[in-house]
């Protein structure tokens, strides 16, 4: 299938469907001398895998990593790192039923008018299993990142109508509760939404923030290959975002110029610093060395119980009522995948700033 490989200097390509054997990824580009273990992986997979809250789908995957290549006597090698995760909890026949409808919100009549064939079970490469594969390898570039101390931070900003409370922010909040809310309080609130949306047999959406720290001014190409344009387009990879903006965001169009501009100073100790950050951390597609602030927003989860109007493959309207395993919300389990999905990016574009320059390039053969 083409579109599973991204990335130039650090590239990934992931495999593997939802009721498949198994998924897996396969990172070309990772330097030598990266110490690393599957526990180092896990940490990220624990985040992301399903079945921990009242708030995800039922399916029982243990999601445990195996690294198969790329590292000896707990370093990398040089050579491509390759990831698999065995599915263990497959339940393919709970699609038999859906096999020739075309769900509402799914790929699926998308991915037969592409291919004339498709994989029912669960969506095939179109589920948001998919992104397991992608934690895997995030985790990795996260692992590469800390080594040069760049941090990136993610968490929900809202579910549905519910929106967090920016000044009783608590980051220690983000891993305390179900939702990956940094609000105890907006925390408590989105679950009595989702309760709510459960009983209705309906799902919610929400807005995901993510915050780089640390990132050097001068990454990124100034053309078309924008280093805010790069994470939109890994973002927007994920499946269920329908929305992306950085720094001010759309908010931007109704500032006027004076507003909008980030006004730069020198400090006491003489260093650069900025009044504002309504770019985002990135100005004319290269970093500034201020922090990255973006925001994903996702659709509500598709799989619903209550009955939908459809169509099924030989052109009859049809009702479907989906059973199955499936999320309320995608958004909680999304957080850690827009965190990889950053992670390869930043890395990737890392690894190219240092052929930019002359000076940069002569150190390093030195």
């Amino acid at each position: 299938m083409s579109g599973s490989i991204t990335g130039k200097n650090f590239s990934i390509a992931t495999w593997g469907e939802s009721h498949g054997k198994a998924l897996g990824v396969v990172i070309d580009g990772c330097p030598a001398g990266l110490p690393l273990s599957e526990n180092d992986i896990q940490r990220d997979l624990d985040r992301r895998k399903p079945g921990q809250s009242p708030f995800s789908s039922a399916r029982r995957e243990s999601d445990k990593v195996e690294i198969l290549s790329g590292v000896f006597e707990g370093r990398t090698t040089g050579t491509p790192v390759s990831l698999i995760l065995y599915n263990t909890n497959q339940r393919p026949y709970d699609y038999s039923e859906i096999s020739k409808v075309y769900r509402p919100g799914h790929a699926d009549y998308t991915y037969d008018q592409k291919y004339g064939f498709r994989d029912y079970r669960g969506g095939g490469r179109s589920s948001g299993r998919e992104t397991a594969a992608r934690v895997a390898a995030g985790a990795v570039a996260k692992k590469i990142l800390t080594e040069l101390g760049v941090r990136i931070t993610a968490y929900t900003l809202s579910i549905g109508e519910v929106e967090i409370d920016r000044k009783k922010f608590d980051k220690n909040e983000i891993y305390r509760n179900f939702l990956a809310m940094p609000d105890k309080e907006a925390a408590a609130r989105a679950e009595a939404l989702l309760h709510k949306r459960k009983r209705e047999e309906d799902s919610a959406g929400g807005v995901v923030e993510c915050v780089v720290e640390g990132l050097p001014a001068g990454v990124g190409e100034p053309v078309f290959e924008k280093l805010d344009a790069a994470l939109a387009k890994a973002v927007f990879s994920i499946g269920a975002v329908k929305g992306f903006e950085i720094g001010s965001g759309f908010e931007a169009a109704k500032m006027p110029g004076s507003e909008h501009n980030d006004a730069y100073r020198f400090d006491e100790n003489g260093k650069l610093i900025k009044l504002t950050n309504h770019a985002g951390g990135i100005v004319g597609g290269i970093s500034d060395g201020f922090p990255i602030v973006f925001r994903a927003a996702f659709k509500p989860t598709p799989s619903i119980h209550a009955v939908q109007k459809c169509v099924d493959r030989q052109g009859s309207n049809v009702e479907v009522q989906v059973e199955g395993r499936h999320d309320p919300i995608i958004v909680p389990r999304a957080v850690i995948v827009v965190e990889a999905m950053t992670a390869i990016t930043l890395v990737d574009y890392l690894f190219q700033r240092i052929l930019s320059r002359m000076d940069w390039i002569k150190k390093a053969f030195r």
